[in-house]
This record gives C-alpha cells, sequence and structure tokens, in this order.
C-alpha cells in the first residue's frame, strides 16, 4: 500500500482524478478550483491531493495550462500537429 492509499483510503488516484474532472465539467471552474474545492468538500489535505496530482501526468498538465492561461505561470511552447 503506497503512502497516498493510506492517506486516502477510501478514494484510489483514478477515482480522485475522475472526480476532478467531474467537478471541472459540472461547476465550470479551473482544475486547480476544483482541487480546492474536492479538499474542502471531503476533508483531504491539499499537501494529499498534490502528492496525488505528482503521480498523475494528465491531471499535473491540466493544472500547467489552467494556470499557463491564467498567467500564473510563463506559457510554454507546445507543439501543434495535426
Amino acid at each position: 500500500m503506497t503512502e497516498i492509499e493510506k492517506l486516502l483510503p477510501t478514494i484510489s488516484t483514478s477515482d480522485f482524478i475522475a472526480e476532478i474532472d467531474r467537478i471541472v465539467t459540472t461547476k465550470k471552474v479551473t482544475y486547480m478550483e476544483a482541487v480546492i474545492l474536492f479538499c474542502e468538500h471531503t476533508g483531504v489535505e491539499i499537501e494529499t491531493a498534490a502528492s496525488i496530482i505528482k503521480s498523475s501526468v494528465k491531471l499535473k498538465a491540466k493544472i500547467q495550462d489552467d494556470a499557463e492561461q491564467l498567467n500564473f505561470l510563463p506559457k510554454t511552447r507546445k507543439l501543434i500537429y495535426e
């Protein structure tokens, strides 16, 4: 059992990511806001959510993209291929 699973015994990493995606879709918020809403609602520490986010490349990329769009981070170059 990983440290993350010990801290969040009732939800798996994939369920966490799915719940964040659901919050983004239904509430029309950014991924950063969705993580905060999830943590407030479930009582999960932000640091615990951060460790899950670090292990998920897709969720981390979505949060980075939101941060770039909101000018919290400098924009990175992206390859666009068709």
